[in-house]
């Protein structure tokens, strides 16, 4: 499809395990700048599927589990063009699609996908596109930054920085975006470029790396009539250049559906038909549907499948398809109806059923098994996928838009310092100039640290929203090849997190110290502050952590409460740390409250002495007295201790959301037969953890 531009082909081995026991290894060729080839030049890539079957497990009631089949052998091939794939809401578009691209967990999956008869490469998922039904570019930055950002990462580094500036220039010529080339996404609360440019723009996000397959999940989702026929039109002068695009809609206009190829039609999981979109309505006529004039014909065929499912009476056609239909139904170049009469199926018979007694579906199997045939079997090495870039560029990319993303919306950051400011009145109204009288000095000021404390943990609740915010960005770009894992925490961590949560926190430290009146040395400044900011970083990467178990905050909302309570209960003011039965004394080793609190109060109290004023100085209350009362050290290393249980809270919170992104949220993927062991995953050779 794509010829190399001054290198040579580079191959890509990969490793796939068919019926257990059979391993396979193919070499598919890319070159040098990371665009896949066909091996017969100009004719693109044909991705094929083998009787592909789908399960998933879910709980039916508390203990027990049951298995719901949501794919049942389902079997085409899709060619250069657009190939769509239609079928009633709950008829498996969207897991299909993800099976065929590589983005589907492998529990439950048998079958075989390949591409031009040959096994998906190891690295399948990060040479072809892929753009997800939700809109996924930085609303912050503008169209040109995102695109620029997408080929920084994703283009190889033999691809210099003139190479790849024009190719964000030629993308955004080839999407017509050049009257918003410089213009914010936008969101809620940006004004930003309209729908369609959005869903343009995520397209090209994908085209920057120029892949042999393109798949989108519902690109019309959101979009008004014009736009959408805007989005398919683009689309479609895309396949002019070889490209093969597949992908997945509901119910689209007529303008939208005459510019289809290819059709597969689902109905519960299952086939109605796969073939040229000019056959189905005679496939549908066979079988006793005829569509009206006025009909659209993407409404009638779902509205078909409807009837079909309830079991409405059809309207038999006995007579030869081709009479029917005033001519004959041409099948790329094969006149099918030449020789013998359709038999339409009766009408409790399923469409699902007739499409596999008809000669639509003999054609694609006989299509389907010339692609298979060319499928050889070889010795199996496993291949590891490498990056197109390194972890430093990787992290440098992901921090400047990081860094952009913040001052670019001032919004919340501007909020949280107002809100820290005006607490830290209130805190100064209420213990202002707070006194030394043994009756109140050491109450009012562990009351204040303690408040001064637990506040400044909830002022990072923030951090939670704003990391489920960019999720569903960083699902997509990290599941396509744009970075590791490792990569993105670390410039989200030193370029957002880190200092936004210093700048916030040192301005809630300084106005509530010196309006309180704590200690006037400035060393004990200093570390009174500088524990607040560490106490930050901790409790954010603890809220991130926890954001990792929801898709939306209200998921997680209950376990921040439990986890909030949990670290205040044994943080050491609302009940003394010794007093607990041993059975739950464990528990304030997990309080970040306790070690901060600790430190705070060590560091205020520490060699105070608080004592009637003269000549009625006889009694006196010692601070160290009380801190050996509540069993806190006020040496210097056990403050030090303290701090650095905290760094270990923070970087034990991050090694654990790392693990459980590549874990868990973003399952390693190929594709099996019966009998597949996932020990030979290939997928897995570049967990970067």
């Amino acid at each position: 499809m794509y010829q190399p531009i001054g290198s040579q082909n580079v191959g890509i081995t990969s490793c796939v395990n068919f019926d257990g026991n059979t391993n396979v290894n193919i070499t598919t060729n890319v070159d040098a700048k990371g665009r896949m080839i066909n091996n017969d030049a100009g004719s693109g890539n044909t991705l094929s599927f083998h009787d592909i079957h789908y399960t998933v497990q879910y709980k039916e009631g508390i203990f027990k589990k049951a298995e719901k089949t949501i794919l049942k052998g389902i079997s085409g091939v899709f060619k250069p063009g657009l190939n769509a794939i239609m079928g009633p809401t709950g008829s498996g578009k969207t897991t299909l699609l993800d099976i065929l691209a590589a983005r589907k967990d492998i529990s439950g999956l048998t079958g075989r996908v390949l591409i031009n008869g040959k096994p998906l490469p190891s690295d399948f998922r990060h040479i072809s596109g892929y753009v997800v039904e939700n809109d996924v570019a930085m609303a912050t930055l503008t169209v040109r930054e995102n695109l620029t950002f997408s080929a920084a990462l994703r283009l190889p580094s033999s691809v210099n920085k003139k190479e790849r500036e024009q190719r964000v220039h030629d993308v955004i010529q080839e999407l017509g975006l050049q009257d918003c080339a410089d213009t914010k996404i936008g969101n809620e609360y940006i004004r930003g470029v309209s729908g369609g440019e959005k869903k343009r723009t995520c397209v090209g996000m994908e085209l920057i790396i120029k892949p042999g397959i393109l798949f989108l999940d519902e690109p019309t989702t959101g979009l008004d009539a014009s736009t959408a026929v805007s989005i398919m039109r683009s689309l479609e002068e895309l396949t002019r250049g070889g490209h093969t695009i597949i992908f997945s809609i509901h119910q689209p206009r007529y303008q939208i559906y005459r510019l289809f190829d290819t059709l597969h039609l689902l109905s519960r999981g299952e086939t109605v038909y796969h073939g040229a979109t000019t056959d189905v309505l005679e496939f549908f006529k066979d079988n006793g549907y005829v569509r009206q004039e006025q009909d659209n014909p993407a409404d009638f065929l779902l509205d078909s499948i409807h009837q079909n499912q309830a079991g409405a009476a059809r309207i038999p056609n006995t007579t030869k398809a081709g009479a029917a239909g005033g001519g004959s139904s041409i099948l790329n170049g094969v006149n099918i109806h030449d020789t013998e009469e359709m038999e339409p199926c009766q009408p409790q018979v399923l469409l699902s059923e007739c499409f596999k007694k008809s000669d639509y579906y003999s054609h694609v199997a006989t299509e389907a098994d010339a692609m298979y045939e060319k499928f050889k079997f070889e010795e199996a090495t496993k291949q590891t996928y490498n990056y197109r870039t390194s972890v430093f560029t990787q992290f440098r990319h992901i921090g400047k838009r990081a860094f952009l993303n913040v001052i670019r919306n001032p919004r919340t950051t501007i909020q949280q310092a107002v809100t820290a400011i005006v607490f830290s009145i209130i805190m100064g109204t209420l213990y202002f100039q707070i006194g030394g009288a043994p009756a109140n000095a050491i109450q009012d000021r562990v009351g204040a640290l303690f408040l001064i404390v637990m506040q400044g943990n909830f002022f990072n609740m923030n951090t939670l929203e704003t990391f489920i915010a960019e999720r569903f960005i960083f699902l997509h770009e990290s599941r396509s090849g744009f970075y590791r894992t490792s990569a993105f925490f670390l410039g989200k961590l030193f370029c957002d997190l880190l200092p936004l949560r210093a700048v916030i926190i040192f301005l809630y430290a300084t106005v509530s110290y010196w309006i309180i009146g704590f200690k006037t040395e400035f060393m004990a400044y200093l570390i009174f502050t500088g524990n607040l900011v560490v106490t930050a970083w901790s409790t954010a990467a603890l809220f991130v952590l926890i954001g990792t178990f929801g898709d939306n905050i209200f998921d997680v909302l209950p376990i921040i409460g439990l986890t909030n309570i949990i670290m205040v209960l044994f943080g050491g003011f609302l009940i003394n740390i010794n007093s607990p039965v041993p059975w739950l004394a464990w528990l304030k080793w997990f309080s970040i409250v306790r070690y901060s609190y600790n430190t705070v109060l060590a560091n205020e109290l520490s060699g105070q002495v608080f004592c009637n004023p003269f000549p009625d100085n006889s009694t006196c209350e010692f601070g160290d007295v009380y801190l050996g009362q509540q069993g806190i050290d006020s040496s210097a290393r056990s403050m030090w201790m303290n701090e650095i249980a905290l760094i270990y809270e923070r970087y034990e919170n991050d090694g654990a959301l790392a693990t459980a992104k590549n874990d868990e949220n973003i399952p390693q993927f190929s594709y099996v037969s019966y009998g597949y062991d996932k020990s030979d995953n290939p997928w897995q050779a570049n967990d970067d953890r």
